[in-house]
């Protein structure tokens, strides 16, 4: 799977990752390279979470 992934510099230093196709998906990082790894693992994480709630509607 692709997911679009916006990263930004922060105020107060590093940076700051987002995925908006899954709704409160961030992450940060000291640098874009950080970021972009964190924000992959929380896409992963953030995935898990919205499969685990789904099977236990079903």
């Amino acid at each position: 799977m692709k997911f679009t992934v916006i990263i930004e510099s922060d105020k107060e230093g590093g940076y700051v990752a987002h995925c908006p196709a899954i709704k409160g998906c961030w992450s940060q990082g000291e640098s874009v390279n950080e970021s972009l790894e964190n924000i992959q693992e929380a896409i992963i994480e953030c995935l898990k979470t919205l499969n685990a709630r789904a099977t236990k509607r079903i």
